[in-house]
This record gives structure tokens, C-alpha cells and sequence, in this order.
């Protein structure tokens, strides 16, 4: 019980931490995080002494409860003794701790959800803003690309359009359509796209105007049947990214103006 009881502890105080550190990342692999293990413990003390801080603000303003020092020294002590009467006293005030336990444990997994999506709506994360340095999710490259958050609020996108070469029947078909959704294998990778109104012709028949010099139209394309195209980036030779902004006058064009090449 020497070992266990200040374990236990240390255990339940930096949980907050771990919890915080790992909802405020926008991450796109989800099996394992590769960060170096000094890193993340860092990171996670950080957040927990920031948290208890805070928390214990709160309990003394709001409700006069006090921290005890030396109780807590006695719980990691390493004698059974100590151990015992600060034991004892937690009894005594277990409906307090508990609730700040609790409490802070709910917290350091609800903050981190609403600090992401004020990041996004305020896009204070976008590349070039003033402290996009301080709010940006650098293991989300992917987010960024796919979805035009590095744009202000006046030009975001209304559509992304990807157009991809795809080998079928060792012959290159380029696929275009809007992109809908995309989704990443457990190591981060990139793994489908989902598409929509996907149009697809063979690359042969890449030329924009015939023989006559006549500009050729969407006719050298030919529409994909469905609902939602299903695009696995593991097949894909090349993909392009066009970025759409809508507006009264001007109508959808695949050509868009913005574009990034991955």
C-alpha cells in the first residue's frame, strides 16, 4: 500500500492533463501518437497544474473550501503512519474531493471540445493570422488542404473539388467531383474521399479543343452513376484541389482560380 497509495494519486491528479492535451489536438492518426514520451508528459503536467489551479480557484471563491498541503504530502508519503491520517481526514471531506475530482475530469474533456471549435469558427488557426503559430493544429496537415481552413472568413470556399488520375485497366481516367467527406487509416494516412456529381473520362482525352481549333465542353466527360464516390487516395496517381467560392454573378466552374496540387 506505500507504493500504491501515492501512485494511485499522482495517477488521479494528471489524468485532468492527459485528457486535455489529447481533446485539444486536432490529430489525424488515431492509434498512436507519435510524439516523443517527454513531450506528452510535459504537455500533460502542464495542463494538470493548470487545471488544478484553476479548479482550486474556483472551490475557494465559490464554495470556501480550502487545499491542504500538508494532507496531500502525507497521501504520497511513504509512511504508513502519515498515510493513515491523511486517509482518515479525505474520509471525513470525501463528498467535496469527489465532486472536485469529478468535476474536473468532466471539464478537461468539455473545454478542450469548445476551444476547437472556437479555433475553427474564429479561424485563428489559418496560416498567416496573428497567432496561428500558438492555434495551429501542425499534425493535421490533410484538415488544412481538404478543407480551405487557411482562407479568411471572405474566402472561404463554398466547394472543394478534387480531381484525381486513377489507373483502371492500366489506363489513366482522371475522376472530378466535390468533395463531401474524408476519412484517415490509423496511422494518419489519408486513406478515402468521398465524392460527389463525380464526372470521369480516359487522360487520352485531355485535349481542349479538336482538330478545328473548336473548344471542346464537359461532353468529353462522362457522369459516374451514385450518390457518393468512394475514392481511396492509395489508388490515386496524382490528386488536385480546386477551391470554389460561390457568388451571384459567376456561376461553378471546375476552373477555379485557387488550386493546390498533392
Amino acid at each position: 500500500m506505500n507504493v500504491a497509495l501515492p501512485t494511485l494519486i499522482l495517477f488521479i491528479i494528471l489524468l485532468p492533463g492527459f485528457i486535455f492535451r489529447s481533446g485539444l489536438k486536432r490529430a489525424e492518426r488515431t492509434s498512436i501518437d507519435f510524439s516523443p514520451f517527454g513531450r506528452v508528459v510535459a504537455e500533460a503536467v502542464l495542463w494538470a497544474a493548470l487545471l488544478h489551479m484553476a479548479w482550486l480557484a474556483f472551490s475557494y471563491f465559490l464554495f470556501s473550501l480550502h487545499f491542504e498541503p500538508v494532507v496531500f504530502m502525507n497521501l504520497l508519503s511513504s509512511v504508513p503512519a502519515n498515510q493513515a491520517s491523511a486517509a482518515q481526514q479525505v474520509g471525513i471531506e470525501f463528498q467535496p474531493i469527489a465532486a472536485y475530482c469529478i468535476s474536473l475530469l468532466i471539464a478537461s474533456f468539455l473545454i478542450p471540445v469548445a476551444v476547437r471549435s472556437a479555433i475553427s469558427r474564429f479561424r485563428l488557426d489559418r496560416e498567416g493570422a496573428p497567432l496561428s503559430m500558438v492555434f495551429r493544429f501542425h499534425d493535421a496537415p490533410w484538415y488544412y488542404l481538404l478543407t480551405g481552413a487557411d482562407f479568411s472568413k471572405d474566402e472561404q470556399p463554398d466547394l472543394v473539388f478534387i480531381s484525381a488520375i486513377v489507373e483502371v485497366a492500366k489506363e489513366a481516367v482522371l475522376y472530378v467531383g466535390i468533395l463531401d467527406d474524408f476519412y484517415f487509416d490509423a496511422e494518419g494516412q489519408l486513406d478515402r474521399l468521398i465524392l460527389q456529381q463525380v464526372l470521369r473520362r480516359p487522360l487520352s482525352k485531355d485535349k481542349s479543343v479538336d482538330q478545328n481549333g473548336t473548344r471542346l465542353g464537359n461532353e468529353r466527360f462522362y457522369p459516374v452513376d451514385g450518390d457518393n464516390f468512394v475514392l481511396r487516395y492509395s489508388e490515386a496517381i496524382t490528386l488536385n484541389v480546386q477551391y470554389v467560392k460561390l457568388t451571384a454573378a459567376t456561376p461553378v466552374e471546375v476552373d477555379s482560380p485557387r488550386s493546390a496540387a498533392s
